[in-house]
């Protein structure tokens, strides 16, 4: 099978292709402009026969012959949507249109990695994929957030008026190795700020909630969504869920038991909680996340550790 992976070269994007490389039959091709995403992801495929990698920017059209697309690409961290906003919202936009009419011209399946940002700050817990949600149009994340929502109005207008086969995941909080280490995002700002020895910074008030999956098991996720029966939207993410203070004190007591906890004034629309329903992903599916937190933070403190150069724990 001929897969397409836009973002390829991302955090999940990567991970996602490490996995269809293992089945011998994939042949994959990344598009990645690399403004968030990294060819170093990447670097154990380049060169391999059936592995191909292309720059290119998803706001631009694309031709390739493909069968399944998987579309990732979208910066999904708050530094980049404050740093780009226009850009976060075209890539959204402009990027799902490209693709879409790509599997209409080539008969492909395509899958959106939406979020559980369309949920926004959400007056119903847990959420699940019936709930519209509760989002501001017009706040500082906004342009992602209904930049997603918009992506799944055009995935489901192909998919009603041109009759292509279409599937959504709504991802929730995702921690794993390779993500990128100053990008704002809650589990690698603590893990990097207790490897520096800096106070793990705690934004007010502290007792909002966030749900993390590790990245193996989100991978699996979208590859059981893509290969199944549904079109989704269909939420994937880990259900446990934590405060932001439980998250310091975890990562503290488990990478740096020295560092202290530092409270810090919040962004605005900061949702309070966001925790998955994942009833449907386990009944159509068959899908539910096996790694727990414990058990992924270490795995990624040793891939943190390597990059910024930390030492060893004794």
């Amino acid at each position: 099978m001929r897969i397409l992976v836009t973002g390829g070269a991302g955090f999940i994007g990567s991970h996602l292709v490490d996995r269809l490389m293992e089945n011998e039959k994939n042949e994959v091709i990344v598009v990645d402009n690399y403004f968030t995403g990294s060819k170093d992801n990447l670097k154990k495929w380049i060169g391999h026969p059936r592995f191909e990698l292309i720059r290119h920017d998803v706001t631009e059209t694309l031709l390739v012959e493909v069968d399944r697309i998987y579309h990732l690409a979208c910066p999904a961290s708050p530094i980049f949507y404050k740093y780009n906003p226009v850009k976060t919202i075209k890539t959204n936009v402009i990027g799902t249109l490209n693709m879409l009419g790509l599997a209409k011209r080539v008969g492909a399946r395509i899958l959106l990695t939406s979020t559980s940002e369309v949920y926004g700050d959400p007056l119903v817990h847990p959420q699940p994929e019936s709930y519209w949600g509760n989002v501001n149009p017009i706040g500082v994340r906004s342009c992602y957030d209904e930049g997603k929502r918009v992506a799944e109005t055009l995935m489901f207008d192909y998919h009603r008026q041109h009759g292509i086969e279409i599937r959504i995941a709504r991802i929730f909080n995702t921690y794993g190795p390779r993500m990128n280490i100053d990008d704002g995002r809650v589990v690698s700002n603590f893990i990097a700020q207790a490897l520096r020895d800096e106070p793990l910074t705690v934004q007010n008030p502290g007792t909002q909630t966030r749900s993390f999956c590790y990245v193996s098991d989100m991978v699996d996720g979208l590859i059981r969504l893509m290969e199944g029966e549904h079109t989704g939207p269909i939420n994937i993410g880990n259900p446990g869920e934590f405060t932001m203070l439980e998250l310091a004190e975890t990562v503290k007591e488990l990478i740096n038991p020295g560092v202290e906890i530092k409270r810090v004034e919040n962004t605005p629309d900061d949702p309070r909680q966001r925790k998955p329903d994942i009833t449907k992903a386990k009944e159509l599916l068959g899908w539910e996340p096996k790694i727990k937190l414990r058990e992924g933070l270490p795995l990624m403190e040793e891939d943190f550790r390597l990059r910024l150069g930390a030492a060893k724990k004794n």
